[in-house]
């Protein structure tokens, strides 16, 4: 069953564990099909120089940030405003407890309304289309200058979000957006190796280099990577001890490409997006994950198979993918300030863990805590390293826009492997 389908319709808070989750593979990338002639793999190996970025807007880095221009056409709402009376808050979103929604809903004497998508690509090509929506979640830190350029999300009047303060520092002035001009931090998540450790006795904490767990052929058939062209070649790039997730190193990305065949073709290598069920149910023994997906693993597990047997790792350094979703309001709102105080609550301790309940990602809020996750019964105490903590945010590495000729890159490189040319 979709995720989604199993929303509350009263919006009633489901009992942990045996609930339908929503998940941030609803955000996975995949390869453009334009690029599908260029799948051949000589063009990767050409020995080339690094590539050179073609667009106009900066590209955030964590050692190069971006403070976005405010332009005089698409202004900041006033302050002291009242909220919209009478209105309906429209929500493009990925994934959200519907529960928090029915009591914003409530709390404001409004009535709130969802679209949902599937994948940011479809986002992105809707709202250039001119939907009006007025919040927009789940904004991905790598779509957010596009959204910013062409003028689709306003700048926040601080103001009305108080609530600011509970999250962790580091997002009053992200690298991606100083000054958090646009945004407001919603989910954060981490990339990392998840296994059965009753059917797979290597334990990747105890390896030189855990990314490297997959590429054994005695679990041929049992293994299993993530369907996002991103999330795939970086696992290729860190396989090789590479940690530049953002490079545009023609070779890189060849080497990448090629470790990728060879995992292939040692394990037959499964590409999907399901390591919230395959894991728990014991069909893939050793699955590239997402942190927040196997947060949600109690849910799925068989009768009597102990949820101790699922295991997450990510390296205790720091040093792996880490990224967070965000949220905006549009320009096109037309209830603004109804939108600005959604932001708000959506930073609010009781329904940051309301949401947290039904969608199994942690938000960076100075009060959750792994501690936090496990004493609110959220989260298992065998599974608490798929916790985010504001170490592995400020160690860990981004997977960010890419100049449009290395994206078109790593887009070639996965069609290769995810159509085993």
């Amino acid at each position: 069953m979709h995720p989604r389908e199993g929303w509350p319709k009263d919006g009633s808070r489901p009992p942990l564990f045996s609930r339908p989750v929503s998940r941030r593979s609803f955000l996975a990338r995949t390869g453009g099909a334009g690029l599908a002639a260029l799948a051949g793999g000589a063009l990767l190996d050409a020995c080339a120089p690094a590539l050179a970025g073609s667009g106009r807007s900066p590209l955030p880095r964590p050692n190069h940030p971006v403070t976005w221009p405010l332009f005089h056409e698409n202004k900041a709402i006033a302050s002291n405003l009242q909220p919209e009376t009478g209105a309906t808050l429209n929500n493009w979103v990925a994934y959200v407890n519907q529960s928090c929604l029915n009591h914003f809903a409530k709390k404001y004497n409004c009535k709130v309304q969802v679209t949902t998508f599937n994948t940011m690509n479809e986002a992105m090509s809707k709202l250039r289309s001119g939907l009006s929506f007025d919040v927009f979640m789940g904004v991905t830190v790598d779509v957010l200058g596009q959204l910013i350029e062409s003028k689709l999300i306003q700048p926040l009047n601080h103001s009305y979000i108080p609530n600011i303060s509970q999250a962790w520092p580091d997002f009053s002035n992200p690298f991606y957006d100083q000054g958090w001009q646009y945004t407001t931090p919603y989910t954060i998540y981490t990339t990392g190796i998840s296994w059965r450790k009753d059917l797979v006795h290597e334990n990747p904490y105890a390896m030189h280099n855990g990314w490297a767990m997959p590429w054994q052929s005695k679990y041929k058939g049992k293994v299993a990577i993530l369907d996002d062209y991103r999330e795939g070649i970086s696992l290729g790039l860190m396989k090789n001890g590479i940690y530049d997730l953002n490079t545009t190193d023609r070779n890189q990305i060849a080497l990448s490409r090629r470790s990728l065949q060879d995992l292939s073709a040692l394990t037959d290598v499964h590409i999907d997006n399901n390591d919230y069920t395959e894991i728990p149910t014991g069909q893939v023994w050793i699955h590239h994950a997402w942190s927040g997906d196997m947060a949600a693993a109690p849910y799925y597990m068989p009768k009597g198979v102990p949820v101790e047997v699922v295991g997450y790792w990510f390296p205790p350094n720091g040093i792996g993918p880490v990224a967070n979703d965000t949220l905006t309001v549009l320009r096109s709102a037309t209830n603004p300030v109804l939108a600005h105080l959604f932001l708000n609550y959506m930073l609010d301790l009781p329904n940051v863990l309301e949401n947290i309940s039904f969608n199994g990602y942690m938000q960076p809020l100075n009060a959750i805590t792994p501690e936090r996750l496990v004493q609110e019964k959220l989260l298992p105490k065998s599974l608490i390293s798929t916790a985010v903590l504001p170490s592995y945010f400020r160690r860990g590495v981004s997977e960010l826009q890419l100049p449009v000729d290395a994206d078109a890159l790593w887009q070639q490189a996965w069609l290769v492997v995810s159509n085993g040319i």
